[in-house]
């Protein structure tokens, strides 16, 4: 069965881009999640002529398995968590505390020096875009989209390359609206396989990209 597959991220964004033309102007606020989002958000970004920024909303992880999380929270404090997974693994409200704020605090720092002194863009009646490489569990997607109302934006809209189903299914109804170019039933299901050309970025890489600097870009 075909399967889509994009070059990379940059690719990626410029199929999302043409999803998205109805939503060109400066009325509307492009948010990428780093590290992977910010090459797509860029992209869309560029094409709609709108203003580009971050939001960082990171997993929690499991405190003996620090690979797996159980929920996300992102710089304010707006957590997210998979209320089914906190039961069955026993964790107290303790331990989920003391876990987010270590991840919140990283969340802060990164922040910071994402955006370099430059205040967070304004919201209040603004589209407000939120963009990833990929979404997988979709939690740290939910954690964003609720950060975002609290600006009180004019509609959110998440737009990622591929989306898992269940993941789908979970961010669809807490947005204005979902656009992902490929929904996808794989199991298991990971973002990298969807990509011919897949990397980590640097927090340079994602300095560059925010800063419109376009002899860093991915393809390059």
């Amino acid at each position: 069965m075909h399967t889509e597959i994009f070059h990379d991220r940059k690719d990626a964004g410029q199929k999302l881009a043409d999803q998205l033309m109805d939503c060109d102007g400066k009325e509307t606020v492009v948010l990428a999640i780093p590290r992977g989002g910010v090459p797509v958000g860029y992209e869309i970004a560029a094409r709609l002529n709108s203003p580009l920024d971050v939001i960082i909303p990171r997993k929690i992880p499991i405190p003996w398995n620090p690979e797996a999380g159980f929920g996300a929270i992102t710089a304010d404090g707006t957590m997210i968590l998979n209320e089914e997974m906190v039961r069955n693994l026993g964790l107290h409200k303790n331990e989920i505390e003391h876990e987010a704020d270590i991840v919140r605090r990283e969340i802060m720092r990164r922040t910071e020096e994402y955006r370099d002194g430059y205040p967070p863009p304004d919201m209040e009646n603004k589209r407000v875009i939120i963009v990833d490489d990929g979404l997988a569990s979709g939690y740290t997607m939910l954690a964003a989209i609720e950060s975002v109302r609290k600006h009180n934006p004019s509609s959110v809209v998440v737009a990622v390359p591929v989306a898992s189903s269940g993941a789908a299914r979970l961010v669809v109804s807490k947005v204005d609206r979902f656009v992902s170019v490929l929904v996808s039933e794989r199991l298991p299901f990971a973002v990298a396989s969807f990509y011919r050309e897949w990397r980590d970025l640097t927090d340079d890489e994602v300095c560059a990209y925010l800063h419109r600097d376009n002899s860093n870009e991915e393809a390059a």
